[in-house]
């Protein structure tokens, strides 16, 4: 590449769009681009952890309205938002722009709409979120990780390129004949991230203690937030059950590598890495997440035979039966682990840039 293309990824507030988002910017950069990453302080609580970026903070604001007031509260705030992003682009002007979703990245996209710089969003989840769909009729293309995404009009087709997934090379390339599980018995990753530990250490600990007492060999890695550290040690050595206690980890193939069944919610990103890692799970959607995508998200990988799903109101009646039918039966892990083996999202690089050079013979 004779001269660097310089672009901006603009991220929102989760896990969901920050990893991608990361994970997007890399690949790029190892392909010549000059990359900035642009997010809230939300964003921000995760990607300062990542040194290999400028990474810029504006404000961003959900756009709310019980009442006139707060509704108009809301609209300034948006259209502040949409101001300070297009002063950002005036003196930080790239050559395009990728959104990749939520409602911090809704302000810079239209703003480079308005300064007529390119951007392309992307949608990771079952269902299109409400962002990329206020962003839809201006975007010049969407990326998205599924075919099936719903909430797009048919007018907007021509528009739309299935690339897959976009999740960490290391996790597309995961050997998954490495895998080092010596447990007899069910070695288990609980994911809480930061939306689901609270309700995890609270409901899942009395649940893996019947299972013990019902002669269910288990070894726990559990994801929690710090302040539930102190707990979950005390209640698991109590119960004489194996286990280690992590937070926050950007190396999850650690425990890959020691587990064969995994607890989570239904986040695209997530569920991607563990069926692209060839490691079961079991998804338990986060009832609140807008326009339920994470339970669509679930629903998906359900019926392709990639995973199991339980509501989270199920938990205490339904969990423990089917911990014990998956310990009482190889076969039901070995049928999971045959048909994600199916699944991959190895093509997810090449075709990002086939969709860029596509957008660069377009526009020359």
């Amino acid at each position: 590449m004779s001269k660097k293309i310089k672009a901006l990824i603009a991220i929102g507030g989760t896990g969901g769009h920050v990893f991608p988002g990361y994970n997007l910017g890399i690949h790029l950069k190892e392909n010549g681009y000059d990359i900035d990453l642009i997010t809230d302080n939300r964003g921000y609580r995760f990607l300062s952890k990542f040194k290999k970026f400028n990474i810029y903070i504006l404000p961003s604001f959900p756009l709310k309205g019980k009442n006139i007031l707060t509704l108009f509260i809301s609209f300034f705030s948006i259209f502040y938002s949409i101001l300070r992003s297009a002063i950002f682009l005036i003196f930080n002007r790239p050559n395009i722009i990728f959104g990749m979703g939520g409602y911090a990245s809704f302000p810079i996209c239209i703003a480079a709409f308005a300064l007529r710089i390119r951007f392309i969003i992307y949608e990771n989840n079952l269902v299109i979120g409400k962002a990329n769909k206020l962003l839809l009729p201006f975007t010049e293309k969407m990326i998205v990780a599924f075919k099936e995404v719903e909430g797009v009009s048919n007018k907007y087709n021509k528009k739309i390129f299935e690339i897959g997934n976009i999740i960490k090379k290391e996790i597309i390339n995961f050997s998954k004949n490495e895998r080092v599980n010596k447990f007899k018995g069910l070695s288990l990753l609980i994911l809480g991230g930061s939306q689901a530990a609270q309700v995890f250490a609270e409901k899942l600990p009395t649940i893996f203690l019947q299972c013990s007492k019902k002669g269910i060999s288990l070894k726990i890695y559990q994801q929690c937030l710090p302040h539930q550290n102190d707990y979950l040690s005390s209640f698991y050595k109590k119960a004489n059950i194996d286990f280690e206690i992590f937070n926050f980890s950007n190396n999850l193939t650690d425990y890959f590598f020691k587990t064969n069944l995994a607890i989570t919610r239904s986040g695209s990103s997530m569920l991607a890495e563990l069926a692209n890692a060839n490691l079961p799970f079991i998804c338990v959607p986060l009832p609140s997440s807008a326009d339920n995508h994470q339970f669509k998200n679930a629903l998906h990988y359900q019926k392709n035979q990639l995973a199991f799903l339980l509501e989270e109101k199920d938990l205490n009646d339904k969990l423990l039966s089917l911990l014990k039918e998956i310990h009482d039966s190889n076969s039901i892990l070995e049928k999971i682990m045959d048909n994600q083996r199916q699944f991959s999202d190895k093509n997810v690089y090449n075709n990002i840039n086939l969709v860029l050079n596509k957008s660069i013979n377009e526009k020359n």
